[in-house]
């Protein structure tokens, strides 16, 4: 794969306790570098949040593979989906998110250049991210795993080559902090 992440600013929201309200957030701009440079990432990406594969399975699944995925050489993991951020920050808080990070696609930006955004109007939706998880190192995509029929307005919700547990299999036999010799691109 070896193609950089796009570069885009992402509009969220941060708690800041200096703020004396009952909603003590305020906007701040997340550049993607911010979020994928210098560090081994996994991205997973969804079609939205609350909706059922998405909160049952594939976010709490993350939540609790996240230090076997540390074991591997992981530094950070990331959920993205085509949501603002204040829905972004209401699931995180529901899910009681302690190592998954939220990233909110509000505009479907990002969704769209990693070739991604696909039309859900059949269920409502709108434009939405297909289901996918990819490795970033340094902000270069190395491996991407992209789940079965990508199309617009698709029935069903495949849920398998994006999984946690997928991944793991993959980075089984690799530990990315010893640059073991494995090509990523398989």
């Amino acid at each position: 794969m070896n193609k950089s992440v796009p570069k885009i600013v992402f509009k969220t929201r941060v708690r800041d306790n200096s703020l004396k309200s009952s909603n003590p957030f305020r906007w701040q701009d997340v550049s993607s570098d911010d979020y994928f440079k210098g560090k081994k990432s996994i991205l997973f990406s969804l079609p939205g949040a609350f909706t059922p594969t998405c909160s049952n399975f594939q976010l709490p699944n993350f939540e609790k593979l996240y230090h076997k995925f540390k074991e591997r050489g992981v530094d950070e993991i990331y959920c993205l989906s085509v949501n603002d951020a204040f829905v972004m920050n209401a699931w995180a808080k529901s899910q009681n998110l302690k190592y998954v990070k939220v990233i909110p696609d509000g505009s479907g930006e990002f969704t769209r250049l990693m070739g991604m955004l696909v039309r859900k109007d059949n269920l409502g939706f709108g434009l939405r991210s297909w289901r996918y998880a990819a490795y970033i190192n340094n902000c270069i995509i190395e491996k991407m795993w992209i789940e079965n029929g990508f199309a617009d307005n698709t029935v069903g919700d495949p849920y398998s080559e994006s999984s946690p547990e997928n991944l793991l299999n993959y980075f089984k036999d690799i530990n990315l902090d010893n640059n073991q010799d494995r090509n990523l691109n398989d």
